[in-house]
């Protein structure tokens, strides 16, 4: 759960342009479903660009929730998809990767708005060898963070000052 910045993706048709990617993870208790999603991005260029947001819905699969990869997410009624887990850095849990059955979407995001070149490539590596993905459509998702910027979206405890760009 918390705050995740999308370093990496293969993307749904909403998000080929997108920069300044966050979804924020809330678990849910005595609810319809199990976690809210609070997406934000920028429509195109960081910052300048409009920012739009994209709230889901999510259903954790498995009779253990608290440890449960498999996951349902809704970005609107009536469609549900499924969310896989498929890679989760389990020493300081500072990555996940997010599959999706077919391999024709994923996401690579860590809980900094930037992620270490020889991690993002370990973890390119593993969807290409270990998941069977191609890395055709797979684009960085750019990050620019202004301190206006981090304020406005309420992200002064996940952006350190020191990945500011101003």
């Amino acid at each position: 759960m918390g705050t995740w910045f999308v370093i990496g993706q293969k993307p749904t048709f909403l998000e080929k342009t997108c920069s300044n990617s966050v979804e924020r993870y809330t678990r849910l208790d005595n609810k319809d479903h199990d976690i809210d999603i609070d997406f934000h991005y920028n429509n195109a260029e960081p910052i300048t660009s409009k920012l739009k947001s994209l709230p889901q819905k999510g259903w954790i699969q498995g009779t253990n929730k608290e440890d449960s990869s498999d996951w349902i997410v809704s970005p609107q009624w009536p469609i549900k998809m499924p969310y896989p887990i498929i890679e989760v850095d389990t020493k300081h849990y500072d990555w996940i990767v997010v599959g999706y059955q077919s391999r024709a979407y994923c996401w690579i995001m860590s809980r900094k708005p930037v992620m270490a070149d020889d991690t993002y490539e370990m973890l390119t590596k593993r969807l290409t060898d270990k998941h069977q993905y191609t890395l055709d459509g797979m684009r960085k998702v750019p990050h620019k963070w202004t301190k206006a910027e981090r304020t406005k979206r309420g992200l002064e405890k996940d952006i350190p000052d020191k990945y500011l760009s101003e």
